[in-house]
Order: structure tokens, then sequence, then C-alpha cells
């Protein structure tokens, strides 16, 4: 995590939330979007998590909403919450532990559309990567499960704008169920003020159907998840790798605005686990007229490329300035992190390349891998 000092150089890159700019605008600086908020640091998807990585300089947080027995959205990464609040520690909930099928796969646990509102306040967030997150794992107990009213709130009292990057977890399984999301989610974003191209604001999802839909809903631009194996859940002809080629991507712009890949679909990783080359997917992408903003940069070794790596402890944190760099002069038009703060360190060091270069001599005289 870097010093104040270093957030108070960055601040002089100021980049507009909106990100009106085409793929192709020389002028366009990448965005630095807080994967779960600052969720390297605090139990991911909290308003804590997304104030510090507003704190820190991200020009959008992601947060991933799921729906409550009662229809509230709230945040959390899936629906099945034991790896990511204390729900296992009480008693009163125990009868509520089941299996469900969806994705075609049977997962074992808690369901948020199992329980209102009022009872997943009962719940505290939990750092599911804990073994690596120490630190961030010292906050379990916290904080609480957060709404989308709360976190359009925080957004918009902000004291500068601050975009949203929002995505809908299984909006296929929730339709099945008898809860459709699509309609619900636009209504409301629509009630806080959301409903432009113009405004801050992207909604994601790995399935197709559900952003055909909103594209035909809303005006708000939207964002096409793609995996690294398979396929998207509501097309089981269709494969991620279909859907990155030029054709696919060509099918893609015709709904959506953003291109979200997994990072090694943009630079694949070498025999040894070192960064390789870039792929062609940047400029096929843009040609198609898609931005294109992978996912997900840590700064831990366990997640970084060997070559970016500093020492041998899997929690300890590697060069992952270096890594965002890369993929900055690959092309990119912004990045998904858990570390925001290092986002806009590499993003103010990408602008200065003689700064880059004293840095990694530093690193050399100082014995860094």
């Amino acid at each position: 995590m870097r010093s104040l000092c270093l957030l108070l150089l960055a601040a002089l890159l100021p980049v507009s939330p909106i990100m009106a700019q085409a793929p192709t605008d020389d002028a366009a600086l990448p965005l630095i979007i807080a994967h779960r908020g600052a969720s390297a640091e605090r139990p991911e998807h909290t308003l804590e998590a997304y104030q510090l990585a507003i704190d820190q300089g991200a020009d959008y947080i992601e947060p991933d909403f799921v729906l409550t027995r009662d229809g509230v959205f709230v945040a959390r990464h899936e629906h099945e919450i034991s790896g990511t609040t204390d729900i296992a520690d009480h008693p009163e909930f125990a009868d509520r532990h089941t299996t469900k099928t969806y994705n075609g796969e049977a997962v074992t646990g808690w369901f948020t559309e199992d329980f209102t509102l009022a009872e997943l306040r009962t719940l505290r967030a939990r750092e599911p990567l804990a073994e690596l997150r120490p630190a961030s794992a010292a906050y379990d107990g916290q904080f609480a499960i957060a709404t989308l009213e709360e976190i359009l709130a925080l957004v918009q009292r902000q004291d500068r704008p601050v975009g949203l990057m929002p995505e809908l977890k299984h909006p296929s399984y929730f339709r099945s169920i008898g809860m459709p999301m699509e309609e619900a989610f636009i209504e409301q974003l629509a009630a806080a003020g959301y409903a432009s191209a113009d405004d801050p604001i992207f909604i994601q999802a790995f399935e197709i159907a559900p952003l055909v839909q909103l594209n035909a809903l809303t005006d708000i631009r939207l964002v096409q998840l793609v995996g690294d194996a398979g396929g998207p859940s509501d097309a089981p002809d269709t494969t991620y790798a279909d859907m990155v080629s030029p054709a696919g991507l060509a099918e893609i712009a015709a709904y959506a605005d953003i291109l979200g890949p997994p990072k090694n679909r943009v630079i694949a990783r070498t025999e040894d686990g070192a960064l390789g080359e870039p792929t062609s997917l940047v400029a096929d992408a843009h040609a198609a007229g898609l931005l294109v903003v992978p996912w997900t940069f840590r700064p831990e070794n366990h997640f970084l490329p060997t070559n970016f790596r500093v020492g041998n402890d899997p929690r300890a944190d590697g060069r992952p300035s270096e890594e965002m760099i890369a993929f900055f002069r690959a092309g990119v038009d912004g990045i998904f992190t858990d570390d925001p703060e290092e986002g806009i360190y590499a993003r103010y060091l990408l602008e200065r390349p003689g700064l880059m270069r004293e840095l990694a001599r530093e690193a050399q005289e100082n014995g860094e891998n």
C-alpha cells in the first residue's frame, strides 16, 4: 500500500468518472475501479471498504448485488454467504443451511434469498481470503452487509465525482425463482438519478440475456464480463472464447459498451508464471467499439506474475504497479483492482517514465526480485 504523499502526487492526475472518451482517445487515462472496494485492506463489499477505496482515489467502486427474500438489493459477491459473513456462528439460522443447484453446480450453504434484510443485518462481514489478508481479517465482525440504497447514498455524498460499476450476480437464477432483478434494479437507479449514458455508472453481468434486456430498458452503459474458460450460464452453446473472437466482439458491441475479460486474456503468462506478451484482444475489442477493462489486479505475491513478486511469502505485497503499467501500455481502458491505491500510483508512474526508471534502479540496488 502506498503512502499518503504518493496519493497526493497521484491526485495531480484527475480522471473523470464518467469515462465518456472513446477507446481511441489518446488523452484518456485508464480508470481505476475498486473491485469490491479496497478489498485488499477491508472485508469486501462493505461501506467501509468502499469508502476507503474512494479515499484512496478510485474513479469507480464495484459492488456486486444479490437479492434478499424481501426483494432488497444487498452487496455480496455471491448469494451464498458462508465465506463472507459470520452466519455459521448464528445458531438461529442453522435450519436454513441448504443445498441449491444453479449454473449446473450444487452449492451448499446459506443464501441471501432465504433471509430478510432485517435478518441479514444481524450478520457481520468477514474477509474471505483471511490466510492471505490477515490485516483485513482483523476487521472481521465489525461491518454490516450494505444495501444498494446505502451505496448510492455513500457515492453521492462524496466531495468529488465517484462512479459506480455494479454487477448483477446470477440474474437468470433469481428470475427462475420468481425474483427478476433487471427491472427493479433500473427503477432504483433511476430514482437515484442514474438513467443516462452520460451518468457515471456501468452495469455488469457475465450472462448475455440480462444485458440485452437492460439495453432495451435503459441508456445506462453496460459491461459484458467474460471468464477464462467455459461460457455464460444462460447460453450453453456459447463459449467465452467465441465471445472474444472478432465476430463475438461485434455481437457484444450491439448491446454493451465495455468488455470485462480476465487479465490473462489480455496478457497471458509464460510457462514459468511470468507476464508474457499482449494478445490481440484489446485491439480487436477497440476495433469493435468496445472499451476493455480486465480483472482482477491484486497486490499479494500469491496473485502476481513471478517477475513481479518480492520474496517468497505469498501474503507479502509484490510489485503490482509494474503489472498494472504493463496492462496500461497494452492499451486497456481501466482495471479492476483490489488495491486502488496501488492503481492510482501505477497511473501516476505511467505518465512519468523517468521516475519509473529511477524507482527500478533503486529496487535493483535494494536487492528486490
